[in-house]
């Protein structure tokens, strides 16, 4: 079968655009557009970096609670944003767990922590700890650990079927990245403005009852992923067992903000 409502990111207002959609026991339900060509993801490179940290965490080459970035910081701290780095700068802004302030900057002490641990440069150990493993030979990190990846819609269902039912992870790992951490915090979410609470799990942004969002109005509460500057989504609806991708050659921007949450509830209303 396919998915009919794939076939909405022909109206995006976009040169090129990329969909699927993977269930959970790893069945593509469809995809549309060119699914094997290669976008820049920007920030949905977050998930796959964390997920590599991830492993790292479970062959005990890292702890989550210990020390990471800036004093009082730990890498649980830069996985859920509270570690108190800026956004794009490598200063300290708030003490940790103080404030959710979504930091690429915190992403990248992350990837440097995790190259000091386990002496492998950060792209080679998400090549061999993730992409590998997975088949995602069209994926690649050259660069930040937060914004660089660059990836195919084949290669991240591949990677959203396993974030539904992991095998490179043990499933209690996998529970910690879609519970919310660090609860009641505050904080901007990028493109969306300021939510009161700014929910994110480790590495996978929440979805919970925030408004306005990327995912759509029947998104489930207990939806996670993240979408990227570079016009690119990735979310998980645990309630509706699948997980859909997009990936566009467009910056994100309000035709973005129009179009991706009706998109969502197509698919899932098909589902």
């Amino acid at each position: 079968m396919s998915l009919k409502s794939l076939a909405l990111i022909e109206n995006w207002p976009v040169p090129t655009a990329a969909a699927g959609v993977v269930r959970a026991d790893g069945t593509v339900l469809g995809t549309h557009g060119p699914a094997g060509r290669r976008f820049p993801l920007a920030s949905v490179t977050k998930p796959l970096a964390a997920y590599a940290v991830l492993v790292a965490y479970e062959e005990g080459a890292v702890e989550l609670d210990e020390p990471a970035g800036p004093a009082g910081s730990t890498v649980r701290h830069l996985l859920a944003h509270t570690s108190g780095l800026a956004f794009d700068e490598h200063k300290v802004t708030a003490a940790p767990g103080e404030r959710r302030l979504y930091s690429n900057a915190g992403f990248e002490q992350l990837g440097d922590h995790l190259a000091k641990a386990t002496d492998i440069p950060f792209g080679e150990y998400l090549r061999q700890a993730v992409l590998e493993p997975l088949g995602m030979t069209s994926t690649t990190l050259e660069g930040s650990p937060a914004k660089d990846g660059v990836s195919t819609v084949e290669d991240l269902l591949r990677f959203a079927a396993e974030v539904q039912v992991p095998r490179l992870l043990d499933p209690r790992t996998v529970a910690e990245v879609m519970t919310v951490h660090y609860p009641g915090t505050k904080g901007v979410l990028p493109g969306y403005g300021h939510q009161n609470p700014n929910d994110w799990g480790l590495g996978f942004e929440i979805r919970d009852s925030k408004s306005p969002h990327w995912t759509g109005s029947s998104s489930s509460p207990r939806t996670f992923g993240h979408f990227g500057q570079s016009g690119t989504f990735l979310w998980v609806d645990p309630d509706a067992r699948a997980a859909c991708v997009a990936l566009t050659d467009r910056a994100f921007g309000p035709w973005a903000v129009e179009a991706w949450p009706a998109f969502t509830d197509a698919v899932l209303a098909e589902l």
